[in-house]
């Protein structure tokens, strides 16, 4: 559960954050409709695959180098309060995009690829919440990266449905309500991350 839950809560916070993916996805919608903007939505699938193996790869091989995972873990509990914090300061939906052509998918995936927020994400949080999980069963780590990639694709693609049919359908109260309770969760798992940093330097102290 406690996997699922995370997927969940990190994959909605990343869907619904404002961020280069997500102003593309809102601009293809409003100019060439839903569907456009459901294939901009849908780049983290091409994109994160490879991404996810380096990072387990590269948090692997530190695993066995001494504080490297404390940090790790250090450095993911700031990076999703830092998320945290974006989430609770969000007012609105609106986002500046540059006006995007055609070839939403290709345009999702260079968006996403370039970006450095997937790759921080998976050496930080990500990949370490793999390793946690599958070291209790196999079935853990990759229900995590299903539930977060469903809550994260998901997210978008019913943005993009919602501002397809009309653009006032999510109010900036509603928008506002919603990022403040994932913020707020968000917090929750920031502080686990660095409780286990923490306790990792505490146990090679003792």
């Amino acid at each position: 559960m406690e996997f699922l839950t995370a997927g969940v809560v990190l994959g909605l916070s990343a869907g619904l954050s404002p961020g280069p993916l997500l102003a593309l996805v809102l601009a293809q919608t409003l100019q060439f409709g839903a569907r456009e903007g459901i294939k901009v939505a849908l780049a983290p699938l091409v994109t994160d695959g490879p991404i996810i193996l380096l990072s387990v790869y590269v948090v692997g091989r530190l695993a066995v180098v001494p504080g490297a995972l404390a940090a790790i873990s250090l450095c993911g509990g700031v990076f999703v309060l830092s998320l945290a914090y974006q989430n609770l300061r969000a007012t609105s939906l609106v986002l500046t995009a540059q006006r995007p052509g055609g070839g939403a998918l290709v345009k999702g995936v260079l968006v996403n690829a370039l970006s450095p927020h997937p790759y921080l994400f998976w050496l930080t949080v990500g990949a370490p919440t793999i390793a946690k999980a599958a070291a209790e069963n196999q079935f853990l780590g990759v229900l995590f990266v299903g539930s977060f990639w469903g809550c994260l694709v998901g997210s978008k693609v019913c943005l993009a449905t919602l501002v397809g049919r009309s653009r006032h359908q999510l109010s900036d109260r509603a928008y506002r309500t919603v990022m403040r309770v994932l913020g707020l969760l968000l917090v929750a798992f920031a502080g686990l991350l660095i409780y286990d940093g923490c306790k990792i330097i505490a146990g090679r102290g003792a």
